[in-house]
């Protein structure tokens, strides 16, 4: 069987982060039957406070490519790839679980801003987000009283999402620590490079790393171009800085749904073969192929 892009969405509505949270709890009682879900609960509820500008002290996302779909993306890639390691073998335990999919939800809470910061948009916060991610999820433990070796934990785990972070400094607490810091470096890539509106949201990234100060990138088109060489650098670090953990991707897909392929690979090898060819047939007008029509806008946030 063939999946398409548009055909992940029939796995779960994307676009509802209640159905992903339902498929994200499906999943992992595959591995753990009768799994407390209660923190996991409380920091999702939380999560999309924060987002929607409901939590105390926080303006709410502004940023439309890192925005709420992005996380809600992350956190069922990367529960998909906790299935389909626990079905390849690896140990991971419940404790270890829950604090990865916690991590899931909080790594990039950096480009919030706070209430009193009017300036801009969070894109500003772009080079520093990872930090800023970190900040607010030890403010958020210290406040529910988590123990410190669990923000650690997180700790760990969300610094595995930094591009120009080297996994080699980072000081894990164990094995497992390090395996799921790898799987959700992976899933942050997995899940916004399969996104059905991937190619669409790049022009969003471009205006986020021009308010951010990325350097690099001189326009829309020059990053669009420059695109397929990322996905190449990402290939090539799925396989050695991440340990080839996206393999586990098939593993969930099969035992989950029957399907013996990765729907992410397939999902992003269109989207990149789409992008090559209407840059090589319509690169003066690009932005009339990309128009590929919008699914239904995520509750509480976006819009098309």
């Amino acid at each position: 069987m063939n999946v398409t892009d548009q055909e992940l969405m029939r796995f779960v509505n994307m676009n509802d982060p209640w159905s992903v949270l339902k498929e994200v709890k499906t999943t992992v009682s595959l591995v753990f039957p009768n799994f407390d879900f209660e923190t996991i609960d409380l920091v999702f509820s939380d999560f999309l406070n924060l987002f929607a500008g409901n939590y105390p002290g926080y303006r709410g996302c502004n940023t439309r490519y890192h925005d709420l779909k992005h996380t809600t993306d992350t956190f069922i890639a990367l529960a998909r790839l906790i299935h389909g390691a626990a079905k390849a073998g690896l140990e991971i335990t419940r404790q270890g679980t829950s604090l990865a999919l916690v991590s899931a939800l909080m790594h990039d809470t950096g480009y919030i801003q706070a209430i009193d910061d009017i300036n801009g948009t969070g894109a500003k916060y772009t080079l520093n987000h990872v930090d800023l991610s970190i900040d607010f999820m030890s403010n958020y433990f210290n406040e529910k009283g988590y123990p410190r070796e669990d923000f650690i934990y997180c700790r760990n785990i969300v610094s595995c999402t930094g591009l120009d972070v080297g996994l080699e400094g980072i000081q894990f607490l164990n094995s497992e620590n390090e395996h799921l810091g790898k799987m959700l470096g992976t899933a942050d890539l997995q899940g916004q490079m399969a996104d059905r509106e991937y190619l669409e949201k790049l022009i969003y990234l471009y205006r986020e790393f021009r308010e951010g100060g990325v350097a690099g990138y001189e326009s829309e088109l020059d990053l669009l171009k420059k695109t397929p060489r990322f996905y190449r650098t990402t290939l090539k670090r799925f396989e050695e800085e991440l340990g080839g953990v996206w393999r586990y991707m098939q593993h969930h897909f099969r035992f989950r749904w029957g399907l013996d392929e990765d729907p992410y690979k397939t999902a992003i090898e269109g989207h990149i073969a789409y992008l090559e060819k209407t840059l090589l047939n319509h690169s003066n007008n690009y932005s009339e192929y990309l128009r590929r029509g919008c699914l239904n806008p995520v509750r509480l946030i976006n819009s098309c």
